[in-house]
């Protein structure tokens, strides 16, 4: 079983920047396809990007070109570094995680997912 930590959301104004951290459990994390989604109140859960290993990331158009997804295998942690930030940004984010190496943009893809961390962007 992989347990999933978030950290880093906060409160920034717009052209802020924020990173958020995603600390995993187990051995083999290096293996798996960790994601970030985010939800904003009253929509559903949205893909943001993925990371997995000999497939490179893959973000949402919304995002490409401010967030850059990372990770550290040595310390079982992805970062999402968001960077000029706006508020349509605002939502909780949730990191999620996959035995596959395929990275889907669909929540039903993952089978373990952190508690969230809130990010608000005012304007």
């Amino acid at each position: 079983q992989v347990q999933l930590v978030e950290s880093g959301g906060g409160l920034v104004q717009a052209g802020g920047s924020l990173r958020l951290s995603c600390a995993a459990s187990g051995r083999i994390f290096g293996s798996y396809t960790i994601a970030w989604f985010r939800q904003a109140p009253g929509k559903e859960r949205e893909f943001v990007a993925a990371i997995s290993r000999g497939s490179g990331v893959r973000y949402t158009d919304s995002v490409k070109g401010r967030f850059t997804l990372s990770r550290d295998d040595a310390k079982n942690t992805v970062y999402l570094q968001m960077n000029s930030l706006k508020p349509e940004d605002t939502a909780v984010y949730y990191c999620a995680s996959s035995p596959s190496s395929v990275q889907s943009n669909t929540p039903r893809g993952y089978d373990y997912w952190g508690q969230g961390t809130q990010v608000t962007v005012s304007s």
